[in-house]
């Protein structure tokens, strides 16, 4: 039974958690029956460090996209701000690029406490260090992507009407959702947030599409169970994957990185997204 639990760690720190992998989704819910197609790239929680040459391999291995989106913790440190902002060049779409920050961007890393993931205790409050989000949000800028830091505007991607709406991290409480409100509900609704936590608000605001990360969709997952934690108020069935909310469609990705603390995943293989998005079918 040590020998298994072992070899268990071992393929997860050595094997699963560089094991990156594209999820496809086809997507009918486009408005208008003459609706050109949209591809979009969902990248979550790539906790980039300094040196992350695997990650960027990928990354840079990725099909070209319409749309580029990330949801947040592209920090695994502040020394990766470099890294990742070149890293993430190749990514970006043809026809728009958009970000939202996660916690990990604003404050530095520290040790975890495993253990009080599986316990409801209140939480102990602790010291900590802002991060280089301020940096890594001019050089983001600077390349063509759009943050969307608790705003909302009207674009046209690809001949289709879009409103598209990003809220700031839920989980550090700097979302502010009076940005929310729609104002052009006959536009195809966009919603961008790093936790999913907000969903169902977003969904019963009339957005057809929400993307999120910040589960890692559980990160180590059982066969019969799922995600054991998630870090957040959602179901745990809903910490990863494609899934509807009402009329809504919520994508929860289960990221591409992991804290530099906890560098492991089991029956949980690092992601990257695309959503390929067509006309409704009436």
């Amino acid at each position: 039974m040590l020998v298994a639990g072992v070899l268990c760690v071992l393929y997860g720190v050595f094997v699963e958690r560089s094991w990156y992998q594209l999820r496809r989704y086809r997507l009918d819910i486009l408005p208008g029956a003459d609706a050109r197609p949209l591809s979009v790239l969902h990248l979550s929680d790539l906790h980039f460090v300094a040196d992350d040459r695997r990650k960027a391999e990928f990354l840079r291995r990725l099909p070209p996209t319409d749309v580029a989106i990330i949801t947040g913790d592209i920090l695994g440190e502040p020394e990766g701000v470099e890294a990742a902002t070149e890293a993430l060049r190749p990514v970006r779409g043809t026809l728009g690029s958009f970000f939202v920050l996660g916690s990990n961007d604003y404050y530095r890393p520290r040790p975890l406490n495993y253990l009080r993931y599986f316990t409801r205790g209140p939480a102990r409050r602790r010291l900590v260090r802002r991060s280089r989000a301020d940096d890594l949000t001019r050089a983001l800028v600077g390349d063509g992507w759009v943050h969307l830091r608790n705003v909302r505007g009207d674009v046209l991607l690809n001949g289709t009407p879009v409103e598209v709406m990003g809220l700031d991290d839920p989980h550090v409480h700097r979302l502010d959702l009076r940005a929310a409100s729609r104002r052009s509900p006959d536009r195809f609704g966009l919603a961008v947030v790093h936790s999913p936590d907000p969903a169902p608000e977003l969904a019963a605001l009339g957005y057809d599409l929400i993307v999120a990360g910040h589960t890692h969709g559980g990160q180590v997952r059982l066969p019969l169970v799922g995600a054991l934690v998630t870090n957040s108020h959602m179901p745990r069935r809903l910490a990863m994957g494609l899934h509807r909310l009402g009329p809504a469609y919520l994508h929860v990705s289960a990221g591409i990185g992991t804290s530099k603390y906890a560098p492991f995943r089991f029956l949980c293989r690092p992601e990257a997204t695309l959503l390929e998005l067509g006309p409704a079918k009436h």
